[in-house]
């Protein structure tokens, strides 16, 4: 049981139990659980105990065949009769609240899990989170709706992993936002893998992946300056980089009187080959010129650069000097992205590193959410040491168990 308010926004009816997340949020977060269901969306938050979830509606009388099973009868109805008031929920059935959550947090498993080899957080094993799906997906099926009711074939796979969590047309951010949906053309749900693409197991150790991660290319000369970071993780699909914020190494160094940034990248613990063309990442270097220091890696990503303007940085340095902007192809060597230029005459420094997949994710992402970030790799550690409340996905006691 609990308190719903259910209202009309521009045409769309909206329940939300207090304090739940909508997909139609302004910027919805990281950490929004969503499913499609017949006639909308609903949503909760990651860190909540809430069972009631949020709900968009865009076809209120489609969405009748389950809001009495998931709010109660009392709700549908005010909701059948366009009766916008605060009311109690009495689902006529709990568990099915309970499995949509879980499917919820499958779908969000597949695409925020952050896997990092730096962080020791273990990749999961895509084939038993596509069986757990399937068989999450069955047992809500009256509700499901979508891409999120197609059952997954048997667990394995239908084409390539990276290439359909692309090409499905879903959401890629997680929060079933149609806005960026539509500019990504992108999927936030796992495509099973098949026999021939099964994950590679990496061995590497957290140790061997500190500064300068992957072992950047040695060169000689002097170097003038390194630094280390994140990425944003709206920008890029998983399993390609990995998601700690010490991922994303670079260094400057100067020979024979040409000044060169090297960008180092660790993959993620589940990255294979082949990587499509249209998924592999791009470094973007911002050199200033006359700069009197150097700022650190910054998190901030910077869609459409132009080749000259401000300098743009999240470490509180401020710089008055025009800034360059270079972009950098990254190659998969070993276990990280690579790749270097060379700076352009009179930049002297570097104050922005931002890596990300062109085209993958919304334009103008959300303000620096480093914190946002970090809190889920602490609730990832809860999961996998069994200290969060509800029970684990499959896949989850797997890696805790060392078996992926």
């Amino acid at each position: 049981m609990g308190v719903v308010q259910v209202r009309d926004e521009g045409g769309l009816l909206v329940l939300t139990p207090d304090g739940a997340p909508l997909v139609t949020d302004a910027a919805p977060g990281l950490d929004v659980l969503v499913i499609e269901v017949v006639g909308g969306h609903l949503s909760w938050s990651l860190h909540s105990d809430e069972a009631l979830p949020g709900a968009v509606l865009d076809d209120r009388v489609a969405a009748q065949d389950w809001l009495w099973a998931v709010y109660g009868e009392t709700v549908a109805v005010a909701v059948a009769d366009d009766h916008p008031q605060t009311l109690t929920a009495e689902p006529a059935q709990p568990d099915l609240i309970t499995d949509l959550r879980r499917l919820a947090y499958a779908h969000w498993v597949t695409r925020w899990w952050p896997a990092s080899t730096i962080d020791a957080i273990p990749a999961l094993d895509h084939n038993l989170l596509t069986s757990e799906l399937a068989a999450l997906t069955e047992r809500c099926e009256m509700v499901a709706g979508g891409a999120d009711a197609q059952v997954p074939y048997g667990g394995r796979a239908r084409s390539d992993d990276h290439t359909s969590r692309l090409d499905s047309g879903t959401d890629l951010t997680g929060t079933a936002d149609p806005s960026l949906a539509r500019e990504s053309g992108s999927a936030r749900t796992a495509s099973p893998t098949s026999p021939a693409s099964e994950p590679t197991r990496r061995e590497g150790r957290r140790e061997d992946y500190a500064l300068a991660a992957g072992g950047a290319v040695a060169t000689g000369g002097l170097i003038l300056a390194r630094g280390t970071g994140g990425w944003d993780w709206r920008r890029c699909p998983p399993g390609i980089l990995d998601a700690s914020e010490q991922a994303v190494t670079w260094e400057v160094s100067r020979a024979a009187g040409v000044s060169t940034v090297r960008v180092s990248v660790v993959a993620a613990p589940d990255c294979r080959e082949p990587i499509p063309a249209h998924l592999r990442p791009v470094a973007y270097v911002g050199a200033v010129t006359g700069a009197t220091r150097l700022a650190g890696q910054t998190n901030t990503p910077i869609p459409d650069l132009p080749d000259t303007g401000p300098a743009v940085t999240s470490g509180g340095s401020d710089f008055d000097a025009p800034t360059r902007t270079l972009a950098v192809a990254l190659r998969l060597q070993g276990d990280s992205w690579v790749g270097h230029v060379q700076l352009p005459d009179g930049a002297d420094s570097v104050v922005t590193v931002d890596v990300f997949v062109p085209g993958v994710g919304p334009a103008d992402p959300p303000e620096d959410e480093s914190a946002q970030r970090e809190r889920i790799r602490g609730f990832a550690r809860e999961r996998l040491t069994g200290a969060n409340g509800f029970p684990r996905l499959a896949a989850e006691t797997a890696a805790e168990e060392g078996d992926f």
